[in-house]
């Protein structure tokens, strides 16, 4: 059985010589011995502990002075160490034989909005309050519902325009007392961090396309797309004429830059394939509901092992934001249950070789 991780649906494919009984995996480990409970607690310390280990350190690493200068050169190393660890992913799994299957210019299109995506949310942190880079990244709603609507013409409930109106309020709320806070706060990173949830949301919609149509593995869809990435921000740098400058300050503080990004990248990698197994063990809803745990960590220990000013207005603004990602979680359950009631289905009639199980989950990572 291959998971295949879009930003808006996951998919369960089922391969034409797989039998019904899978092994359980959790970072390639095998982990069906283990209890259920045990299993959930270890996948949950995993993705807890990865996505903490990598906010912290993309935060230490933009406290680091001249480092906003720089954010592209630092996503360029990231995507670079994605493309390795994709790789030896391809290898373990026993994907490095298989050819490619979606065209290449797809890659070539997602790769360009993937680096939107990742590119101006590291470039973000250098101008914003991480909190409310972490608070604007948990939004991803608003922007994917209207990607949905224009690209592919979906139709949304009530309870969506809620959630979506629920976080859009609480976002003003929390930019009003960043502003208001902060000496050094600068709407160009409020700028930088929508133009990089409405890249987002156009990757999920058009990943979505590309594997309802070619079936392509998760791994090759990381391969492709942070390999070619990679291409794109290394020309960028080179015809900016910023490569140079950019390897000269990483140079000259290695273990603050090469060092640290390592350890962020490395984390963030494990973290997405941790939440993948999480999904997979437990479904959707469940591994919502920890990353939405995760943030709200992230944003704590931000804000104590960072010094920064504070103001109880954060508090109600996040949680306006986070009455909105559980109202969307709450539309998407009963799409969640039809999707088990599906999956049941098709163990019955082995001929059914596919599976949408919803909700969608573009609050996950």
């Amino acid at each position: 059985m291959i998971l295949v991780l879009s930003s808006s649906k996951l998919y369960y494919k089922m391969t034409e010589n797989e039998s019904q009984t899978t092994t359980e995996l959790l970072l390639c480990f095998d982990v069906s011995k283990l209890s259920r409970v045990s299993q959930f607690l270890l996948s949950s310390t995993v993705v807890l502990a990865c996505f903490l280990v990598y906010g912290y350190f993309l935060e230490l690493l933009f406290r680091l002075e001249g480092m906003k200068d720089h954010s592209w050169y630092l996503t360029m190393i990231q995507f670079l160490q994605y493309v390795i660890f994709g790789l030896f992913e391809r290898s373990a799994m026993g994907y490095s034989n298989k050819q490619r299957r979606a065209p290449l210019s797809i890659y070539m299109l997602l790769a360009a909005l993937t680096v939107a995506t990742i590119g101006f949310s590291n470039m973000s942190v250098g101008y914003l309050n991480y909190p409310t880079q972490v608070i604007f990244k948990c939004c991803k709603l608003i922007p994917v519902l209207i990607g949905g609507i224009v690209i592919q013409g979906k139709k949304y409930g009530a309870i969506d325009f809620l959630a979506c109106l629920s976080m859009s309020v609480g976002l003003i709320l929390f930019t009003l007392a960043d502003s208001e806070v902060q000496p050094n706060f600068n709407i160009y990173g409020v700028i930088i961090i929508s133009c990089a949830l409405c890249a987002d949301a156009v990757i999920g919609n058009l990943q979505e396309k590309t594997l309802k149509a070619w079936t392509a593995s998760n791994a090759e869809m990381i391969l492709y797309s942070y390999g070619i990435g990679f291409i794109y921000i290394l020309i960028g740098l080179l015809l900016f004429q910023r490569f140079v400058p950019a390897f000269i300050f990483f140079y000259q503080h290695p273990l603050e830059t090469y060092g640290y990004g390592v350890i962020f990248s490395f984390s963030g990698y494990i973290g997405v394939n941790a939440v993948l197994s999480q999904v997979k063990l437990f479904g959707a809803l469940s591994a919502v509901t920890v990353t939405t745990f995760r943030k709200m960590i992230t944003i704590i220990l931000s804000f104590i092992l960072f010094s920064k000013p504070f103001t109880i207005r954060y508090v109600w603004s996040g949680l306006i934001v986070l009455a909105g990602i559980y109202l969307n979680l709450y539309s998407k359950n009963k799409l969640y249950v039809n999707g088990k009631i599906a999956r049941l289905f098709n163990s019955i009639h082995p001929k059914s070789r596919s599976l949408v199980i919803e909700p969608t989950h573009d609050n996950i990572v």
